[in-house]
């Protein structure tokens, strides 16, 4: 996956992420709606064959910080399910 920045200020970014489709970019979008200092996440991907999906991201505080932060939740949040799923 290449990530390019589009778009960056200091309360919104804007993230083309090359070669990911609608799964991984929803769930961040997703889990992004979770941490406070979110104002606003969505994305859009105009076609799935031919265009790459663009996160658009304004937060209160720094948009990379908090998109990493949101990025460690998936990741301990899979963690756990994993762990979960061992005991099964």
């Amino acid at each position: 996956m290449e990530v390019k920045i589009l778009q960056e200020d200091k309360d919104v970014i804007e993230l083309e992420l090359e070669g990911e489709t609608h799964t991984l970019t929803n769930l961040i979008r997703k889990e992004l709606w979770n941490n406070k200092n979110t104002v606003f996440a969505s994305y859009n991907l105009k076609h799935p064959l031919v265009s790459h999906p663009v996160l658009k991201v304004q937060t209160k505080s720094k948009p990379k910080k908090v998109i990493l932060e949101t990025i460690d939740d998936i990741k301990n949040q899979i963690k756990e399910l994993r762990e979960k799923i061992k005991k099964l």
